[in-house]
């Protein structure tokens, strides 16, 4: 096998998907038996998000452990124009933070279950990718 397959393969296994639609993480969820891990993020202004992103959801670390586990589903309100969301995923947004983030916090990470219960929520966290998910698996119980 290649050094590009080997790659490829492992990428594709530690590839996380992420979810825009509400409706598609909900039926995804429901047919895998998985909660659902609902970020609220200003992409591109957000300076807690952005260290969220680095430190946590684009960590190997992470991916292996959430892959199995959760559906992860991003609320993006980014600022800059070049970064504009289209107006139909804007209004999305709109409505699960008028639900799900009131007070409009940032970052954000509900965890809810297939349903669209809340399980529980929490912020940016200074810790390990595995201490992270840890404490958004311990919502579920």
């Amino acid at each position: 096998m290649s050094i590009v397959t080997v790659l490829v393969v492992v990428q594709g296994v530690f590839a996380q998907e992420w979810y825009t639609d509400f409706s598609k993480a909900k039926k995804t969820a429901a047919e895998k038996n998985n909660a659902i891990i609902l970020v609220f993020q200003g992409s591109d202004w957000c300076a807690p998000c952005i260290k969220l992103a680095k430190e946590i959801w684009s960590t190997t670390e992470f991916k292996a452990l959430a892959k199995d586990h959760f559906v992860m589903l991003k609320a993006d309100f980014p600022r800059k124009r070049k970064n504009a969301l289209s107006k139909d995923q804007q209004e999305h947004n709109a409505k699960l933070a008028e639900k799900y983030n009131p007070n409009g916090y940032f970052p954000y990470v509900v965890v809810l279950n297939a349903r669209g219960d809340v399980l529980g929520s929490m912020g940016y966290e200074k810790m390990s990718p595995t201490a992270y998910f840890n404490k958004l698996k311990a919502f579920e119980k």
